[in-house]
């Protein structure tokens, strides 16, 4: 078998992977670091995810890359009329997932997570299809510990999810950075957002879907803001405020693709939410950030456990979103300002080695030639 980086012969047939995973930006940002290296290596790659979720917006900009819908239902953890029929989606979506991975026969499928994986990982099972599966938070989210015993092994970016893995699959990778987001301009990044230099830029990012409660501390508190910083602040689908639209030195943006790497190198420090993926990006960008975890009554409480991480390493302010008063905003925001060469110090001090590499192997050494 050629390792990950040798070229196939010729007349070899090339391998073929199948990746998934949906539902956030959160849970497709890894696959979209992989894909490009794994077919530059020469893999054909597809993916299989819901007909109208982020997770097909995200893999039509990519080439060479068919993409597979599937039926799928959401896995929630609150009452909902939708949690009577989501069941039935799934059970719906494993058939189509069984019937289309049949077809394409894959050496190997690759699962993120995410509610969309679910009938992912069980139709590769069911066709006997190894399964590799990658966890970016510091505790396993609820898709992946229903996928986990049907998994050869588990990537973990955390070395202390490692203990949450039952069953001696999980491998520690570390953090995947996407590639482009690493060749980011910051004269193009100002340029770009129509802001001066000379005067430092923050960036505000809520997610793919936005938070309303990071938006409305921004706005309200935009007079003391600016009175520092330039603000691009990517607010959300739907989010943006008119109101706001003339004030100097603040941009709003709903969402960025191709400009986000430009953004994050104009940009001295980053206001987050805490998903892992987004986090680890920052820090291999050297970003400091005052994180904003989703609380515990809007998740499992996963991005409060990765915030506390980075604020014990010090690269970041954490502020819970319950304290989240214009007074701790203000003042959180200031810290962080005050000690950013600081946090940029510790920063560079920590050696990431090569996590994509580490995964591309792993996935040749798993797949089925």
């Amino acid at each position: 078998m050629p390792n990950a980086t040798s070229p196939r012969p010729p007349d070899e047939k090339p391998r073929r992977i199948l990746f998934t995973g949906g539902g956030s930006a959160g849970h497709v940002t890894v696959n979209l670091a992989l894909i490009p290296l794994l077919q530059d290596q020469g893999w054909d790659a597809a993916y299989m995810g819901s007909s109208g979720g982020i997770e097909k917006q995200l893999i039509a900009r990519l080439r060479d890359v068919d993409y597979y819908p599937i039926s799928t239902g959401k896995l929630r953890r609150y009452l909902d009329v939708q949690n009577v029929k989501d069941p039935f989606r799934v059970v719906k979506g494993v058939f189509q997932a069984y019937r289309t991975i049949r077809k394409l026969r894959p050496d190997v499928v690759f699962s993120k997570g995410g509610f969309v994986s679910v009938p992912v990982v069980l139709g590769a099972w069911l066709n006997r299809v190894p399964v590799i599966i990658h966890e970016s938070d510091l505790t396993p989210g609820l898709a992946n510990r229903i996928a986990n015993p049907f998994a050869r092994k588990v990537c973990v970016t955390f070395g202390e999810t490692a203990a949450h893995i039952k069953g001696g699959k999980a491998v520690h990778v570390g953090p995947i950075v996407r590639r482009e987001l690493l060749r980011g301009s910051a004269v193009k990044g100002l340029q770009w957002s129509r802001l001066l230099p000379g005067k430092p830029v923050l960036l505000v990012m809520g997610g793919s879907l936005g938070s309303k409660r990071i938006n409305d501390a921004i706005r309200r508190n935009l007079p003391e803001l600016t009175k520092t910083f330039q603000l691009i602040h990517l607010c959300g689908k739907g989010e943006l405020d008119d109101r706001c639209a003339k004030v100097k030195g603040y941009r709003q943006y709903e969402y960025v693709h191709d400009e986000l790497p430009d953004l994050l190198a104009c940009s001295e420090l980053v206001v987050s939410r805490a998903g892992s993926n987004s986090i680890f990006e920052f820090l291999a960008l050297r970003k400091p950030m005052l994180l904003i975890p989703l609380s515990k009554e809007a998740s499992r409480g996963d991005q409060i456990l990765n915030a506390e991480s980075f604020r014990k390493a010090g690269f970041c302010e954490v502020l819970q979103e319950e304290e989240l008063t214009d007074e701790a905003f203000l003042a959180a925001l200031g810290r962080l300002y005050a000690e950013r060469d600081a946090v940029r110090a510790r920063m560079r001090q920590r050696d990431a080695g090569d996590p994509a590499g580490s995964i591309a192997a792993l996935i040749a050494s798993t797949s089925r030639r």
